[in-house]
């Protein structure tokens, strides 16, 4: 099964908890065992997990890419101005695999999964693709 989901960003940097979108695609898929994977389709945003208990978590990690990776450099070459973005997003990377066990995201009792926008405001896709094993028996 293969969702896409829309959201909208308001930020050029922002982290938005998308764990919730993700657990009912797995309620309803109703499966019980297998992979979810959640994939972003843009070079300037990407997906993360994450504490999601405390919101200063989220704004460190902003405020650390931006201190790491300025959005002006003398050395960025790339014509439409938002280098930093393509680096932050290859930093955190296009997507996250989640184990599902029992009907659940095998998740740790502080992780979140996160959208990670670099480059916005803007509007935004990212897709949940659920795999699962097929019975013994079944071809």
């Amino acid at each position: 099964m293969l969702q896409k989901y829309s959201l909208r960003t308001d930020r050029r940097s922002q982290m938005i908890n998308i764990t919730g979108k993700v657990e009912n695609a797995v309620r309803e898929a109703r499966i019980r065992e297998g992979l979810v994977c959640v994939y972003c389709p843009h070079t300037t945003a990407g997906i993360t997990i994450n504490e999601g208990a405390d919101p200063d978590v989220a704004s460190d990690m902003l405020a650390y890419l931006d201190e790491l990776i300025p959005w002006e450099h003398r050395k960025y070459r790339h014509a439409e101005g938002n280098s930093a973005a393509h680096l932050k997003a290859s930093i955190i990377g296009s997507s996250q695999t989640i184990p599902v066990a029992g009907g659940n995201l095998v998740l740790g009792t502080w992780q979140a999964i996160y959208f990670c926008e670099f480059d916005g405001p803007r509007n935004r896709t990212f897709w949940v693709k659920i795999i699962t094993e097929r019975p013994a028996g079944n071809k």
